[in-house]
């Protein structure tokens, strides 16, 4: 199969209301082009110098999506790009990328991450602690952020009840999330689903599922 037919599938399958983000960590320029060519617009990566590197290399009307834990030192390159954050776990975090949306004159699109697997590797908020972030003193004064939903990672595992469940929980809370009303604040967009699980992620009402390795096939390690 090649990438062009592999994106084909997904956009005839999937819903309009989950769009498909091709995640290209570790993939070579080459094979994102590929994407490109096929029409893909959106472009996951979890690492910031192999991002910086590609948004300089490819098409500028390409939407970058950080989806992977980021250090809050590192937000500054990318911060002047970046369509999307998906990994905001924790409100120091927050409060860099908005000092740094300030200095860069934009507001930066956020998810909050939270922590629905049973591994304890993953990052993420809890759901008590996102709540008590939200209605903090600091979130208010947030001027160059904007919330734009959740995103979660399920367990690795072949138990789809599993999985399942842990998708309806974090759709649970992003439905309960929708009812306080924050100025920087719009509930619209989960995250939940990657190459694995995203059947079941867009069931449990997904917006936006990370592939990669459905999309460009087995990944090669550096």
């Amino acid at each position: 199969m090649s990438i062009k037919n592999n994106i084909e599938k997904f956009t005839q399958t999937l819903p309009e209301t989950c769009r498909l983000i091709a995640v290209s960590k570790t993939q070579p320029v080459d094979k994102i082009r590929e994407a490109y060519d096929a029409g893909q617009r959106l472009f996951g990566e979890n690492k910031v110098q192999e991002l910086m590197a590609k948004y300089e290399a490819l098409p500028h009307d390409i939407e970058w999506h950080m989806i992977g834990h980021l250090q809050s030192n590192k937000v500054k390159y990318i911060a002047p790009f970046i369509h999307l954050i998906h990994s905001v776990d924790s409100a120091k975090l927050l409060a860099e990328i908005d000092k740094q949306g300030k200095k860069f004159n934009r507001t930066i699109n956020c998810l909050l991450q939270i922590h629905i697997a049973a591994e304890e590797t993953k990052f993420g908020f809890s759901e008590p602690e996102v709540m008590q972030m939200m209605e903090s003193a600091q979130f208010k004064t947030f001027q160059n952020v904007r919330i734009l939903g959740l995103m979660g990672m399920a367990t690795l595992t072949n138990d789809t009840t599993q999985i399942r469940n842990e998708f309806r929980h974090l759709k649970a809370l992003f439905d309960t999330l929708k009812t306080i009303r924050l100025e920087n604040v719009t509930m619209a967009e989960l995250s939940m689903g990657m190459s694995s699980d995203y059947a079941l992620a867009v069931e449990e009402g997904s917006t936006y599922i990370r592939v990669g390795t459905a999309i460009f096939g087995e990944r090669h390690q550096h």
